[in-house]
């Protein structure tokens, strides 16, 4: 085992008390607890021991230091999960039982897995499912037939599992489509839209869904409008602009959600990339009459594909509208290959990606499928992705990808209620976010991208603690 030289130095600690009511650190603390992963080591959230801060004054500019204040706090974190899908379900349902208790473990269990405590599941079929299927008969416009009696096979029973194991998740819901019979190309495929005189049959069909799953024992925290509202797929999917997002809810779902007494149901517009984030938050927030329904704003980091991603997007969102909560809804690595599904930058770009959007101000963080199988699926598309966990159904066998213990960093250490805290970083290659949890523990992720081992310090009130970062690492340091 590599040994870690690591100086943390924390600045604006003495007396550290949070203005409002919520997490409070002291100036007491003593150690941090060090835990690591890293490319071409053995390491996967190991833990590395325990180190006693000592006094550290102003450090010099040849000194690589990040500095976190817990006394300047921030965002609420609400959590981080991963999407409950049909095609996780069903590979769940094929592993051996075994194999089913290590996967609920790995995800759901704080102190031996990575604890996850967000969730969200598609309303009828995705991409992600072994094939297209709707709620309701052909052409019921009145919902008579409405009936989730095709999830009970798979994905209750799965989600039930997650929710005891996890002893409780704050599950969103989503749709990918309405019935094809909504829509004016008759097909819940390649986009199209939903015709206007089936605005309030497709609002009365989220409350029937939440409603069913509510019956069966599975409590819905929260909903998002539409998944990828302006991506015309060739799998499930609807168009709306951002003028037609905004009158859906005005005037149909929210109304509907309030009748209905779903109105603490939190409700998430958007649900789509980075690139549109400020433009569709800003029709929709801008008007009182939807923004009333509003609880927040969903955002999935495909455009990362096309270039870098677009995090100033997420900053300027916040900061326009700093009542309004941000969290990404959906990411994923693609296209699946078993030749590339231990390659070190899978995990990265997540690292990548969860620091920056909680400094640019995201409440929470909600990964793709938890788990797929040997291709990548099922899809009933095509569309194979990876996931952090795949179980390759033929053989009962499980793989961890690196991009599951990079989530497990900030998983496993940050609870929801935590505050984030101020933090920087002396040297662009060493990427850090801090958080302050409910029970007072201080939750600081350092990532090294470069391929150089870094010395550097952390500095807290003038106290340091000497570690270092391993050559393409992230660790999460708990200070106490």
């Amino acid at each position: 085992m590599n040994k870690i030289i690591l100086p943390l130095c924390l600045i604006g600690l003495a007396g550290c008390i949070q203005r409002e009511s919520g997490p409070v650190f002291t100036s007491g603390a003593k150690k941090v607890s060090v835990y690591t992963t890293a490319d071409k080591t053995g390491q996967r959230l190991s833990p590395e021991g325990t180190f006693a801060f000592k006094p550290f004054g102003q450090p010099l500019e040849t000194e690589p230091c990040v500095f976190v204040d817990p006394s300047r706090l921030f965002q609420t974190f609400t959590g981080i999960g991963g999407a409950l899908t049909d095609a996780s379900a069903e590979t769940f349902a094929k592993m051996p039982l075994n194999k089913q208790r290590e996967i609920l473990t790995a995800y759901y269990d704080r102190k031996a897995g990575i604890g996850y405590s967000l969730a969200r599941t598609p309303i009828h079929s995705s991409d992600f499912s072994s094939g297209s299927y709707t709620y309701v008969d052909e052409g019921d416009k009145e919902l008579k037939s409405f009936s989730v009696a095709h999830d009970l096979k798979y994905r209750i029973p799965f989600i039930k599992q997650a929710i005891a194991a996890a002893g409780g998740l704050t599950l969103f819901v989503s749709p990918w489509s309405p019935p094809a019979w909504m829509k004016d190309n008759n097909d819940m495929l390649h986009g199209g839209k939903l015709k206007k005189e089936f605005y309030q049959a497709w609002a009365d069909y989220y409350v029937k869904f939440i409603k069913a799953y509510e019956k069966e024992g599975i409590p819905v925290w929260g909903l998002t409008v539409q998944n990828e509202p302006m991506a015309s797929q060739k799998w499930e999917s609807c168009i709306y602009t951002a003028e037609e997002e905004r009158d859906f809810i005005k005037n149909y779902l929210g109304p509907t959600l309030k009748r209905e007494g779903l109105a603490s149901k939190k409700l998430i517009g958007w649900d789509h990339n980075r690139d549109l984030l400020f433009q569709r938050a800003g029709v929709l927030l801008d008007d009182p009459d939807t923004a009333k329904y509003l609880w927040g704003i969903g955002f999935h980091w495909y455009e990362k594909w096309h270039g870098d991603s677009i995090f100033e997007n997420v900053k300027l969102t916040r900061e326009t509208y700093p009542d309004t909560n941000l969290l990404l809804t959906e990411a994923c690595n693609y296209p699946f290959s078993w030749k590339t599904i231990n390659d070190w930058n899978w995990g990265e770009l997540y690292g990548k990606s969860m620091i920056s959007d909680f400094n640019n101000g995201a409440v929470a963080w909600t990964d793709w499928n938890m788990l797929l199988d040997e291709t990548g699926g099922p899809n009933h598309v095509g569309n194979f992705c990876f996931a952090p966990l795949h179980g390759d159904t033929r053989k009962g066998s499980l793989h961890y990808m690196n991009s599951y213990y990079y989530i497990g960093h900030f998983s496993k250490f940050i609870r929801p209620g935590a505050r984030r805290a101020a933090s920087s970083s002396s040297r662009a290659q060493l990427l850090t976010t801090a958080f302050l949890n409910k029970d007072g523990s201080l939750a600081v992720v350092v990532m090294n991208q470069s391929k150089d081992k870094i010395a550097y310090r952390l500095c807290l009130a003038g106290k340091a603690v000497e570690l270092s970062a391993l050559p393409h690492s992230i660790s999460t340091l708990v200070v106490e």
